[in-house]
Order: C-alpha cells, then sequence, then structure tokens
C-alpha cells in the first residue's frame, strides 16, 4: 500500500481538459496528463483492499492495488510489469474504457473511486517514453499456423497471445489498415490512430502478419483457411446495425452512425473516402441511440460545423447516483454525460420516433416524435412503454443518424461459408469455456461470439480464446488465465 492514509488525504482528480469550443475545432485527443504529484496522489489513494473487488469489476482480472502500489513508488518497470501481465493493449483501454473497475472500487462505496483508467493509461505511456515497451518475439517456434479473421481488439489481442506461445499468426482485415473498430469506429478525439499504428508495428516487429483488404467468404474462400491453417480464429465483431424500418426510411439524409464515423475517420487519415460524404455542416442533426455509438455522432457532427444536435433516447432518463437496484460493487446504470455532450447537444430521454418526414421534393425535413412513459419490474427494468397523448411533434433536421446499436455478426460469406451454429440472437455459438465453434479447428471470440460489449471484454475474450487455441494445438498451454498469479501471468 503506497500511502496508507491517501484516501482520505487526497480526493479524486482527473487530468485538465482541453476548453470545448476550443477543441471541436480538431480531432485530436484533448484529455491531458498528471504532473508527476498528482498522479503520485492519485495512486496514493489505493486502499489495497483485503478484498480488491477492482479485480473482479475489470473483465481483464487487472491487478490494480499492485500496480497503483508501483506508480506512487515511482517503479515503472514494476508498475509496467504488472499491467501489461493481463492487458495486452492498456494505452486504448486507457483512453476509451468506461472503467467498470473504477465501479467497483471499494473507495467508491463513500468517496469518488480511485482514477484507475488515467493510472493505467500513464503508465503504459510511461512505459513507452522510458523504452520499456520492446518487441518480444518468441525465442521457440511451435510450427503451427492460426488465422485470425478480423483485426479489431479482439482479434488483436488473441493474435498477440498466440504469437507469444510460438504459433505463426496472420490476420486478415477486409479495411486497407489494420485495427477494425479502434481505427475506423472510435473517432480520433478519443483515440489517436497512431496510439494504434504504434502497437501494430510492435505486433508485426514480434511476428505477426497483417493481410489487410482481405475479405474472407469474399477475396479469399472461407475453406481456404481450413486447407491452410491448424487453426482459425474468427473475431469479426457484431457488425449489423439495428434499424429502424418506419415510414421515410429511403430518404437521403439518413444513415447508420458507424457509416458517419467511419468515414470521418477516414479523413482524419487522410485515406479515401469511396461512399458519398456525409457532412453536416450548417445543418441540424439529430442522433437517435444515447449510448457511446451516439455519443461520439454528436462529437463528430460539432467537429463537422452542425447547426444543431439533438440526441433521443427511447429509455427514461437514468438517475443520476445509484439506486436500490443498482447496489455496489455492480456496474450502475446510471446517468452519463460524455465530453461530446459537453460540446454542445439537446439530450431527451422517453422518445420514441414515428416516422421521417419529406418536404415533398424527396428530402428529409423533420422527424415526428412522441413521448412515452415506462412501465417497470420490481427491480427497475423497463418492461413496455406506453405513448403520452398529445405529444406527438415534429423536429425539424436535415440529417438523422441511427445509433441503436448492433444485432450480430454478418452471416453471408465468411460464416455461412464455414458452416458455424449460430446462437438465438445471430452470433456464432462457441463455448465459453473453449471458444470452440461446431466446426472442427475454428473457434471464436470477441463480438462475433458474445454479442456488442466493450472493447475490454474484447481483449479478455481475444486473450481467453488464445488460450484455448494453444491448448488444442499443443495438448497444453502456457498462456496465463484471467485469475492467474502475476509472477507467472506474463510468460
Amino acid at each position: 500500500m503506497g500511502h496508507v492514509t491517501g484516501f482520505k488525504q487526497f480526493d479524486r482528480e482527473l487530468p485538465a481538459k482541453v476548453a470545448p469550443q476550443e477543441r471541436i475545432s480538431n480531432y485530436k485527443e484533448f484529455v491531458g496528463l498528471y504532473s508527476p504529484e498528482q498522479l503520485n496522489h492519485q495512486a496514493a489513494r489505493c486502499m489495497d483492499c483485503g478484498v480488491p473487488f477492482c479485480h473482479s469489476g475489470c473483465p481483464l482480472g487487472n491487478i490494480i492495488p499492485e500496480f497503483n502500489d508501483a506508480v506512487y513508488r515511482q517503479d515503472w518497470e514494476e508498475a509496467y510489469r504488472v499491467l501489461i501481465s493481463t492487458n495486452n493493449f492498456p494505452e486504448f483501454t486507457g483512453r476509451i474504457c468506461p472503467a467498470p473497475c473504477e465501479s467497483a472500487c471499494v473507495l467508491g462505496i463513500n468517496r469518488p473511486p480511485v482514477a484507475i483508467e488515467e493510472i493505467e493509461k500513464h503508465i503504459i505511456e510511461t512505459a513507452f517514453q522510458k523504452g520499456l515497451v520492446r518487441p518480444s518475439a518468441p525465442l521457440l517456434k511451435s510450427g503451427k499456423t492460426v488465422a485470425v479473421v478480423g483485426s479489431g481488439p479482439a482479434g488483436l489481442a488473441a493474435a498477440a497471445q498466440l504469437n507469444k506461445a510460438g504459433h505463426t499468426v496472420t490476420v486478415f482485415e477486409r479495411d486497407d489498415m489494420p485495427g477494425g473498430l479502434l481505427r475506423y469506429g472510435i473517432p480520433d478525439f478519443k483515440l489517436e490512430k497512431w496510439v494504434v499504428e504504434r502497437r501494430i508495428s510492435l505486433m508485426e516487429e514480434e511476428g505477426v502478419i497483417f493481410r489487410c483488404n482481405t475479405e474472407i467468404g469474399k477475396d479469399v474462400p472461407a475453406d481456404t483457411l481450413l486447407r491452410e491453417f491448424d487453426a482459425v480464429v474468427l473475431t469479426g465483431g457484431s457488425t449489423i446495425p439495428r434499424d429502424l424500418p418506419l415510414p421515410g426510411r429511403d430518404l437521403p439524409g439518413i444513415h447508420f452512425a458507424m457509416d458517419f464515423l467511419k468515414q470521418q475517420n477516414k479523413r482524419v487519415s487522410a485515406r479515401a473516402v469511396e461512399q458519398e460524404p456525409i457532412i453536416v455542416t450548417g445543418q441540424d442533426v439529430i442522433v437517435i441511440g444515447g449510448g457511446d455509438t451516439g455519443s461520439d455522432c454528436v462529437g463528430t457532427s460539432n467537429r463537422q460545423g452542425a447547426a444543431s444536435v439533438t440526441q433521443f433516447e427511447l429509455l427514461a432518463q437514468p438517475p443520476k447516483e445509484r439506486t436500490a437496484h443498482m447496489p455496489w460493487p455492480n456496474y450502475p446504470m446510471v446517468l452519463k454525460t460524455t465530453s461530446s455532450h459537453e460540446e454542445g447537444c439537446q439530450r431527451y430521454w422517453g422518445i420514441n420516433t414515428k416516422e421521417f418526414l419529406s418536404d415533398g421534393n424527396g428530402n428529409l425535413r423533420a422527424l415526428r416524435i412522441t413521448d412515452v412513459t415506462w412501465e417497470t419490474d420490481v427491480m427497475g427494468r423497463p418492461i413496455k412503454f406506453q405513448e403520452i397523448q398529445g405529444s406527438e411533434r415534429e423536429v425539424p433536421c436535415q440529417r438523422i443518424f441511427l445509433a441503436m446499436g448492433f444485432l450480430h455478426p454478418q452471416a453471408n460469406g465468411m460464416l455461412e461459408q464455414l458452416g458455424v451454429a449460430l446462437d438465438g440472437r445471430g452470433n456464432v455459438q462457441a463455448t465459453e469455456k473453449a471458444y470452440q465453434t461446431s466446426v472442427a479447428r475454428v473457434f471464436a471470440a470477441g463480438d462475433m461470439r458474445r454479442g456488442q460489449s466493450l472493447v475490454v471484454w474484447a481483449i479478455s475474450e481475444g486473450r481467453e480464446a488464445a488460450r484455448q487455441v494453444d491448448k488444442f494445438l499443443m495438448g497444453k498451454t502456457v498462456l496465463p488465465t484471467k485469475d492467474a498469479e502475476p509472477m507467472f501471468a506474463s510468460v
């Protein structure tokens, strides 16, 4: 424990941000770094609890009190060693994870929790600065080959772990650059792409092979993978968005959120945009969906110079603090105001969309909506809604982004050709312990297996799937489980 009374002496403090009106003039990250003294104080707030619930709150099982103690002592090599023993990519999670570990922090019972996510980011960036992050190719090769389909966080984690175990790993990506959601889904103002490229370059130095512009099931038949590789890991993600098939849906100006975000990410990276440009400068924008993807649309719209940005959510407004139905240490569904909301956005809850309206010349002019009330069960969970009479109205707009989540992975192409079984939700059916699909030598991990989830869960799934693939190929595995002791975790 770094400081016995640190949790009493120091308050939670986050790094300074660039002012909203200044940061929306570009797409750069805008969260600063702690001073050495601030970082020391924030690490000192960790109580090194007898039962550290933050471990179980983190899907990766990060060993949080230990790296906080190392940060307090300024032992950066130790902090880095502990951090990467469970997390391949702390530079990603330290920027874009919603930090369920902080929700489970014991200090959070009656005080603001330890700033775990920021400390994590500071550890990895300091490690890069000090030259502690170096490529580490395996000394011995197994002679086995593995194909990883998809280069998002699950695919990258699986590839990194399998390469560490000595297998020859080839990652297939249908886009022109590796990274998946990290590159073409998350805006640069949350995750600049040099961060992704730095990690990809490191993995290439370690021996991982990336083949981009290659869609399995289209450019390469799926059975080719089974012939040329000893095992295949499917990590393509949940990519089919939830639609809103209402009257007027075919009007121009209505887009899926990811089409909008991907285009802008390509522009920022000076990559060609082949589809019709989606630009909202001077327009009234409505975002339907209150999650993180919707928030990213808000931030991107403001940076493009939208005249106004409005966000609608069908569910009722969440409470500002935990309720009796959200006891600690469970992750609470409370009101979340993101940095994008700070930059300018009108937010409304309990809104049902009825119709997309035309101006008579085939152009989108407005959205017809109505207010709703929700009936909940004894646990406070929504059951069904009822429209409020007399609340129907029109909201003028020229652009609408649908950000209501994702249903399941793309079935046509690779999955159909492989013939893998799907579950009731359309995800690839694979056992939770072995990550094996219904097809021999084919494994699945990440959103493609578990459904739409968090980046930190994708990394966890990729690591756990890699362990099972290694065990399948070799009869045993040298890769750690999520619950491995830290002294063995870096093997």
